[in-house]
């Protein structure tokens, strides 16, 4: 890439299971052997400020925090991830690819915990400035599917995936219904495949979609 080229951002959506890490890792692989420079990320998290949140959301028993609590605690850590990590990273001329950003909040904490949709898009516009990313790649997969495979890597971050199975059902069908709204952002991958098909269709559609 050419000095001063703009970056991009990139990010990867989706329920437990869905495998976005794997397709993160393989995704920052296929654009560094383009010639990208790259930053993997995640949120919650990816700066240190905001890693310190990750574990107050993602560890401990369901009933920690309510839906409120967790939007904005999910916002605070996004702030400080978007100045220290992905602003940066940008500016610089590095596509970012990031394990979930903003979707998240709005498929778990607005479909599955049932927050108002407008609230979330008023903390949005106030923690985020009206920055969106140029492409996100909604990996979907079946509720059980997901919860079978997320309980097969089972580890101190099992917050989310032991709250009820309706819930879980909320939430896909809140990232779908974000990438119906927004087609022009967001690309449905179909994640029961298996993972070389699923990296195949992701570096398809980021070439088609961003001419990487």
């Amino acid at each position: 890439m050419s000095a001063g080229a703009p970056g991009r951002f990139i990010t990867l959506e989706g329920g437990e299971g869905a495998g976005k890490s794997t397709q993160i890792a393989r995704l920052a692989d296929w654009l560094r052997s383009r010639g990208r420079d790259v930053v993997s990320t995640r949120e919650p998290g990816g700066s240190p400020g905001a890693e310190l949140i990750r574990k107050l959301l993602v560890e401990g028993p369901a009933e920690r925090w309510d839906g409120t609590t967790e939007a904005l605690l999910h916002y605070a850590a996004r702030r400080d991830h978007l100045r220290a990590t992905v602003w940066p990273a940008l500016e610089r001329g590095a596509w970012v690819v990031s394990d979930r950003f903003a979707d998240s909040t709005r498929a778990y904490q607005g479909y599955g915990h049932g927050l108002d949709l407008e609230a979330l898009d008023r903390l949005y516009e106030v923690a985020v400035d009206g920055f969106r990313p140029d492409l996100t790649l909604m990996l979907d997969l079946p509720v059980e599917a997901g919860l079978t495979r997320a309980a097969a890597r089972r580890g101190a971050e099992t917050r989310y995936e032991s709250l009820p199975r309706d819930f879980h059902d909320r939430v896909r069908k809140g990232f779908l219904e974000i990438a119906k709204a927004e087609p022009r952002r967001c690309a449905v991958v179909d994640a029961s495949k298996d993972i070389d098909s699923i990296a195949k269709a992701i570096a398809r559609t980021v070439a088609e979609r961003l001419g990487a």
